[in-house]
């Protein structure tokens, strides 16, 4: 469906769900701003493109005061007494969440929405890939960087709508795709959910959203009806022969009436290799053919902040969004496969206070299993602290002697001391600010 508004002005520009459609509508023809708080790498990327983004509340570009030709865009982690998004509702403005906005692009088109409490970014641009070096006829819009196009926006046409489709706030309830999956249902979110059924409850609720005769694949474990892929030989769609080789993955896919043999994947991890299977699922649902496909995984470099590689000499630094304590156990599953013989380092920022509450127990559960272990600061994000809860709480309950919580300024130093051969620097807050000052601190 086309958006008949020649402006664009997006709250929170710079938000990774927020940044690629504000570039969508740029390369549509459609003059596009915003504010948001923080300067970022993405926030440069769209200046670099054209975007005017202002960084004061107080400066709304007389432009995108034309109320009759302006759209208003916000992310749900803007809050209600934001006093832009005051001013627009106010004053008559059309304001619409970006989950309105994703559903509203979608609709009329072929749609396919990889969803999940964790997994949907890397098999969203995976699944991206695939399809790009298959030539389909596609826009996505994806909750991390592709190292293979560097952008969290790709487009190779029209014909299908890819998105992440966000748990969050319920904003995957706008979109009503043709293929969907569900990676996971871990409980997150649990300031926006009252409990774990009820998380679960609104994914079923996103799967009966479907089109008719929309096909909907799943993560084996969960309990939903669909088409499942897994590790599980009784799963629709298997992973057979896995294996580690040089820092590359190789495996099989048993699925019905046919075996795909000796896929190469360069990222690590069962975990990585279950996002893999999901995108694979997808592309034979729309006829590509095995050999082709075995061809695009070989040339998949990754995504950023998902298992990056940083370094790999003389120590080995590798930076990763994990935010959740079953994302940092398939981190610690993953790393420990990889380099058994090594000392390992995590370096974590908690993202969230209410995460941090929510998960106390499962964080310091996972967070032992390290050889040594390195807390930062809570990133609070959208939050207010919450009394009692802090990493000096999360560092007590951690069951190793080898843990220190250090300010920011301390960080490089001490990776610097410390014996540990591996670094594994995690968290979805600002810690990836560090990693190049760690690598450079390591190389001199």
């Amino acid at each position: 469906m086309e958006i008949n508004y020649s402006k664009v002005y997006f709250i929170g520009i710079g938000g990774i769900g927020m940044s690629s459609i504000a570039l969508y509508f740029l390369n549509s023809g459609k003059l596009v701003a915003g504010y948001d708080k923080t300067k970022t790498d993405l926030t440069q990327t769209l200046i670099n493109n054209g975007v005017h983004i202002n960084f004061n509340l107080n400066n709304i570009p007389s432009d995108f005061m034309d109320c009759p030709n302006t759209l208003i865009v916000y992310t749900p982690a803007i809050s209600n007494d934001n006093i832009q998004l005051d001013y627009f509702l106010k004053n008559g403005f059309h304001v619409l969440k970006r989950s309105q906005v994703l559903g509203l692009i979608s609709q009329n088109k072929f749609c396919i929405a990889i969803a999940g409490t964790h997994g949907k970014t890397t098999t969203s641009t995976i699944l991206s890939h695939l399809l790009y070096e298959n030539n389909i006829s596609f826009t996505s819009f994806i909750g991390g960087i592709s190292e293979n196009y560097n952008s969290n926006l790709i487009e190779n046409g029209q014909d299908i709508v890819l998105v992440e489709a966000d748990e969050f706030d319920r904003s995957f309830l706008t979109l009503k795709p043709n293929i969907a999956c569900i990676t996971s249902i871990d409980p997150d979110h649990l300031d926006v959910y009252n409990s774990a059924k009820e998380l679960q409850e609104t994914f079923k609720e996103f799967a009966d959203n479907l089109e008719k005769d929309g096909v909907l694949f799943k993560s084996f474990d969960l309990p939903i009806n669909g088409i499942d892929y897994g590790f599980s030989p009784k799963a629709d769609y298997s992973v057979e022969n896995y294996r580690v080789e040089d820092d590359c993955v190789y495996f099989d896919v048993k699925y019905p009436n046919s075996l795909c043999k000796n896929i190469k994947f360069n990222m690590p991890g069962k975990h990585n290799v279950c996002n893999a299977l999901a995108a694979f699922a997808i592309c034979k649902n729309l006829k590509i053919n095995d050999d082709d496909l075995v061809k695009s995984f070989e040339t998949f470099k990754g995504v950023k902040r998902r298992f990056s590689y940083v370094l790999k000499s003389p120590k080995i630094l590798i930076d990763d969004y994990a935010h959740h304590p079953k994302e940092i156990k398939a981190i610690s599953d993953s790393v420990y496969s990889l380099y058994p013989t090594k000392k390992i380092m995590a370096v974590f920022q908690p993202h969230l206070f209410s995460r941090t509450k929510d998960f106390m127990d499962d964080f310091a559960y996972e967070l032992s299993k390290f050889n040594e272990i390195v807390l930062m600061n809570i990133y609070p994000a959208r939050e207010d602290p919450i009394i009692g809860i802090d990493s000096k709480e999360l560092l007590n309950r951690i069951d190793n002697n080898k843990k220190i919580l250090l300010e920011r300024d301390d960080l490089t130093d001490y990776i610097i001391k410390s014996e540990s051969d591996v670094i594994v620097v995690m968290g979805a807050g600002d810690i990836s600010k560090e990693v190049e000052k760690i690598k450079n601190a390591i190389l001199n």
